[in-house]
């Protein structure tokens, strides 16, 4: 944003599951100038934010307060003051429990102009994801939203026990773990039923979602076996009961599985999105990321020389990307292609290109030989000079069947590939301590560099129990190179061929 006059927006992040996030949210994330989020504030939503936005963390967790709230208030009076727009995003909604008004109050008092774009709080979302409806017509009509904050033993509360344990209203604590033993015994010392149902709901909307039911007198027990920890959102009353027919969310076929993701982080969206909507937590480590090449001159050439090339063959949608990217850098556009015929690895592919306007004449399957001999068996190719942009270190079977097949083949480097080394340590805590339940491959440099940031000679080790997805055949002979047999393989070689085979596996192994 532009504009000379600062401007604060207090976003409500909402529960925890970026797809609750308001569209007027995210445009005010995409256009700050600085965004400053709390502890409960999904990272996820950071990636909106332009890449010159400045971000700073202000996470309050459990008493450890990297600034206090006076500190946050200064912040964004000082940002706005400079005349930057700045997102503050806040875990639920910023006026139920988020002290988004005091924040508010500060602001008015210092001037600075602000607007409170509401969130989907998790007194009534964690719940409605455990399958608890806070309203019932059979039930009760009524909810109410209490802080689980403040000591029920303390002198002078303004906690009415009394008036909540004889309500039917179903109860939302918010922020109570801590005091649930207080907060149970409170309610019956007022005159709650002991068989009262109960449920808390940890993490709720997210992959991480525990929920643990009981009633009045058997929670804390179960809470205490559960070894259940903040945050969590706290439900007393009968709208609890209905969990064991509504729950939803826990029941998603790949619900609390953690899957790699090795694919470059700019490509990973697209699959995680597609894990995620199935249940599962998705964890991102990249082993790769996509780069232009270190010297592209041999591309501007080939552009420069492009009359004299009857076909143009994609491998990837990478190659695609940069050859266009390259295109256009050099101010020309699509109409210097309009002689080429042109040739795509793979329906994705041919996707890509097709965004640019253009159809694929002729589709091999793979990258296997009697797929591109059988693609290209009725194309005029003998004698025809074929330009190939791709990888830097790409595999030589389909130059070498174009060539046999009569093709001039021009290689000519569009992107690179480089190792992404920062993740090892994490990789390697999770898989000491079996916290990975899976991991996808989409290309054989995911699975080299993957390897390569496991120590050496432990590999069979740490993935012994880990269930291996490949998106095709390449891949899944590059997995065997290091000693490891594949799980399963996508049919079609695609994303979503990679997402239906981890879905069918897991439900024939009637692992929810």
């Amino acid at each position: 944003m532009t504009n000379k006059s600062g401007k604060v927006y207090l976003i409500g992040a909402g529960p925890g599951d970026p797809g609750l996030l308001t569209l007027k949210a995210k445009s005010c994330i995409e256009q700050a100038d600085v965004v400053v989020y709390d502890y409960l504030a999904p990272p996820a939503f950071l990636a909106y934010a332009s890449k010159d936005a400045q971000r700073i963390y202000v996470g309050k967790k459990g008493g450890d307060h990297t600034l206090s709230q006076h500190e946050i208030n200064q912040l964004l009076v000082e940002k706005a003051g400079q005349g930057l727009h700045v997102a503050r995003l806040k875990g639920g909604d910023p006026f139920v429990f988020g002290r988004g008004a005091e924040e508010a109050q500060e602001l008015l008092a210092a001037g600075v102009a602000y607007e409170v774009i509401p969130g989907v709080t998790s007194a009534i979302s964690a719940p409605a994801y455990a399958g608890i409806p806070v309203t019932h017509r059979d039930h009760t009509s009524f909810v109410s939203f209490i802080t689980g904050h403040e000591d029920p033993t303390r002198k002078n509360s303004r906690m009415q026990w009394d008036v909540f344990a004889r309500s039917d209203a179903t109860l939302v604590f918010l922020m109570g773990v801590k005091n649930l033993e207080n907060i149970v015994t409170q309610l019956m010392k007022h005159g709650k039923p002991a068989d009262t149902p109960v449920a808390l709901v940890r993490w709720g909307t997210t992959p991480q979602q525990q929920t643990v039911t009981g009633t009045l007198e058997t929670i804390v027990e179960n809470i205490r076996q559960a070894r259940l920890k903040s945050p969590a959102v706290i439900v007393v009353g009968s709208v609890v009961s209905l969990r064991k027919e509504l729950a939803w969310f826990d029941r998603t076929p790949l619900f609390g599985k953690n899957i790699v993701i090795t694919r470059a982080r700019a490509q990973a969206s697209g699959l995680a999105a597609d894990l995620t909507r199935l249940g599962a937590n998705c964890i991102e480590i990249p082993t790769i990321r996509i780069e232009p090449p270190a010297d592209n001159t041999p591309v501007i050439d080939a552009i420069h020389r492009i009359k004299e090339y009857d076909w143009l063959v994609f491998t990837s949608v990478n190659g695609v990307q940069f050859f266009f990217d390259t295109l256009f850098g050099l101010g020309k556009d699509v109409r210097i292609l309009g002689h080429l015929k042109f040739a795509c690895i793979g329906p994705v592919t041919k996707q890509r290109l097709a965004d640019y306007g253009i159809v694929s004449d002729i589709l091999p399957e793979t990258f296997r030989a009697e797929s591109v001999v059988q693609a290209f068996s009725t194309a005029d190719i003998q004698g025809k000079a074929v330009l190939l942009p791709r990888a830097k270190k790409a595999r030589t079977i389909l130059p070498e069947e174009l060539t046999q097949l009569g093709a001039r083949v021009d290689e000519v480097t569009a992107y690179e590939t480089v190792l992404e080394q920062e993740a090892g340590p994490t990789l390697n805590e999770l898989l000491e301590n079996k916290q990975i339940d899976a991991v996808t491959f989409t290309s054989s440099s995911t699975v080299t560099n993957f390897m390569s940031l496991l120590p050496s000679g432990k590999a069979a080790d740490l993935m012994k129990h880990v269930t291996i997805a490949s998106i095709g055949p390449i891949t899944s002979d590059t997995v065997r190179t290091f000693g490891l047999t594949p799980t399963m393989e996508a049919d079609p070689y695609t994303i979503e061929g990679l997402v239906d085979q981890l879905l069918t596996h897991y439900i024939q192994r009637g692992i929810s």
